[in-house]
C-alpha cells in the first residue's frame, strides 16, 4: 500500500511509498527525501511512477532544490519531468537521457543540497548506470541510498546485458568500504547494516554461481539460457521467470569470460 505521509527512515531522511506494487517493484518504489533538520530545502530521489497524490506528497515536504535519480528504470524515474514542471527543481542523473535541466551525475561528486553532503558513487551492475548516494552525517555509521544496487528484501536482478555480473560484484565491493552504514533502499525495508548486507548478497551471488556451473555439467558448457534455468530457476513462479533469465544470461557470461550472449 502506497503512503500519504512521509515516513522518518533515518536522521536525515524520509520515504514515502509510490503505489505502484508488483513483482519486481516489491511493495513499491520508495521515493525518499533528504534535508538537514534546520532546511527548508530537500532533495527528492527517485520521484517514482507518474502519480499525482505521490508527487503532491514529496513536493509538500519542503522547498525541493534538486531531484537526483538512481538509475534509469521507469518506477523511479517515470515522473521526472513532471516533477521537475511542479517544483522547478533539476534532475540530475548519471545518464544524461535522464536529466532534466540538470548536468549528469559524476562518480566521486559531492553534492551540497538540502543542508547536506551527499556523495554519488557509480555502482554498475543492476544497470550499467546505477550509483548510490552516500550520506556519511546520517547517523553514527552514516546511511547509504542503494537504489536497486541492494534491496531491502530478496536479491537484485541483472539487467543484463546492460548490467553485468563483474561489474557488480566491484560495486558490492566498493559499498563493503562503507562499513555499518545504514541501508535506505529503493524496494523493500530499511537495513541496519551494510557491511552485512554486502556479505550477504555477495555468498548468494556465489551460490548461484555453483548452481550454473552444475547445470552446464549436467546439460552441457553449450547449454541455453532457457535450459540453466530450467535447472536452476525451476521454482519460480511465471511472471519472474523473465527476470531469472536474465540473471542466468549475466552468470553464463560471467563463467565464460564471454561477449553478452
Amino acid at each position: 500500500m502506497s503512503t500519504t505521509t512521509l515516513t522518518r527512515s533515518s536522521p536525515l531522511t524520509r520515504f514515502a511509498l509510490a503505489p505502484n506494487p508488483g513483482p519486481m517493484s516489491l511493495e513499491g518504489t520508495n521515493s525518499y527525501v533528504i534535508a538537514a533538520e534546520d532546511s527548508d530545502h530537500v532533495v527528492v530521489v527517485d520521484p517514482g511512477p507518474l502519480d499525482e497524490a505521490h508527487l503532491q506528497l514529496l513536493a509538500s515536504a519542503g522547498t525541493v532544490e534538486l531531484v537526483l535519480i538512481t538509475h534509469r528504470h521507469p518506477d523511479h524515474t517515470e515522473a521526472s519531468v513532471r516533477f521537475a514542471e511542479m517544483t522547478g527543481a533539476p534532475v540530475r542523473a548519471f545518464h544524461p537521457a535522464y536529466c532534466v535541466d540538470g548536468d549528469p551525475l559524476v562518480d566521486g561528486e559531492v553534492v551540497h543540497a538540502g543542508g547536506v553532503d551527499i556523495t554519488v558513487l557509480a555502482t554498475p551492475g543492476h544497470t550499467s548506470d546505477s550509483v548510490c548516494f552516500h550520506l556519511p552525517a546520517d547517523g553514527p555509521g552514516g546511511s547509504v541510498l542503494t537504489g536497486d544496487t541492494i534491496l531491502g528484501r530478496g536479491t537484485t536482478v541483472l539487467d543484463f546485458p546492460d548490467g553485468t555480473l563483474g561489474d557488480y560484484f566491484a560495486s558490492l565491493e566498493r559499498l563493503s568500504e562503507l562499513g555499518h552504514a545504514t541501508v535506505l533502499p529503493a524496494h523493500g525495508p530499511v537495513l541496519s547494516d551494510l557491511s552485512t548486507v554486502v556479505l550477504t548478497y555477495r555468498d548468494h551471488r556465489q551460490e548461484r554461481l555453483e548452481q550454473i556451473r552444475a547445470a552446464l555439467e549436467e546439460a552441457g558448457e553449450g547449454a541455453s539460457v532457457s535450459e540453466v534455468a530450467d535447472l536452476v530457476y525451476a521454482d519460480v513462479p511465471a511472471n519472474v521467470r523473465g527476470a531469472a533469465e536474465l540473471s542466468v544470461a549475466a552468470q553464463l557470461q560471467y563463467l565464460r569470460g564471454n561477449d553478452p550472449l
